[in-house]
């Protein structure tokens, strides 16, 4: 929803059902003061089921684009658990192609896919309570019971590993293995494998292109880093503003008291409040006059 209208042309009945709207919409332009850049916002409601990324945020994030001129500079608060990495790169280039100069603000979290579009941005703004996260890709299987079930890529390539391993040194295949062997058929594996390049390759090639464009050795390595489950062993874990900082990325950090961070802290709340009242909200993309909301 676009609102360019007058507080004066809104009827008081409607005016009092988007009352939080207004309220957040005006926090937005108060920010974009300070900042003197364009301000939008990627909301996602991390507990619903629909809060990934996800194709369906291209025609919203493209409404979201109509308020920042072409050419503009532009910060991109993010909130997300992650989800397709071809939808997060095409969302990249949609920020990049308009943007003149790109930042992501990291108020919570931005994980796994949202932490490859972090990496895109020319600087990554995070305070006390921000985290970003690993990008080692999770792959989908079904249990026996036909619950979906996530597991890294990697740790299908890793148990074949060891499998193999167990055969050399035990001179025959134990048994105990026959039910994974049944799951770990050639496609996924290659499947497994191609992911991992992928997320690899992804982060390499907007480091290289952004922040560290100047340093690709050192592009390299942070996205080894980050598809690396030796170092990584949850796909949940915490990548703080100091560990983002000390791997080479470009982050700047905001302070408690500091009143860039408090507006934007009580704007996340605002989305926090939002998503208790409305819990069937998986997300809201929204800037000073758009609004974007989604069950």
């Amino acid at each position: 929803m676009t609102e360019e209208s007058s507080p004066a042309s809104r009827t008081p009945l409607y005016e009092a059902f988007n009352a939080s709207r207004y309220s957040r919409q005006n926090l937005i332009r108060e920010i974009e003061a300070s900042t003197g850049r364009r301000l939008a916002v990627y909301f996602a409601n991390v507990e619903h089921p629909n809060s990934s990324i996800m194709l369906g945020d291209v025609a919203p994030l493209n409404d979201v684009l109509s308020d920042c001129e072409s050419g503009c500079d532009l910060d991109l608060v993010l909130q997300s658990p992650g989800g397709d990495i071809d939808t997060a790169e095409k969302l990249v280039l949609m920020l990049r192609r308009k943007a003149r100069q790109f930042r992501v603000v990291v108020i919570e979290r931005a994980k796994s896919a949202a932490t490859l579009v972090a990496l895109a941005a020319d600087e990554i703004l995070m305070g006390p309570t921000s985290e970003l996260g690993p990008i080692d890709p999770q792959v989908t299987i079904s249990t026996a019971e036909g619950r979906p079930l996530n597991r890294p890529a990697r740790s299908f390539l890793d148990g074949l590993e060891q499998i193999k391993q167990s055969v050399i040194e035990e001179g025959a295949l134990n048994p105990a293995y026959y039910p994974l062997l049944s799951q770990l058929d050639p496609a996924l594996l290659d499947y497994c494998q191609k992911a991992i390049g992928r997320s690899e390759q992804f982060a390499e090639k907007w480091l290289r292109r952004t922040m560290l464009k100047a340093e690709p050795k050192k592009a390299s390595a942070i996205a080894k880093r980050l598809t690396d489950v030796d170092q990584y062993r949850s796909h949940g874990m915490v990548i703080d503003r100091d560990e983002a900082r000390a791997m080479g990325l470009a982050v700047t950090f905001l302070e408690d008291g500091e009143d860039l961070w408090d507006k934007l802290w009580r704007l996340h709340l605002a989305y926090e409040v939002e998503r208790y009242r409305q819990p069937s909200l998986s997300k809201i993309f929204e800037t000073r006059r758009v609004s974007v909301p989604f069950t």
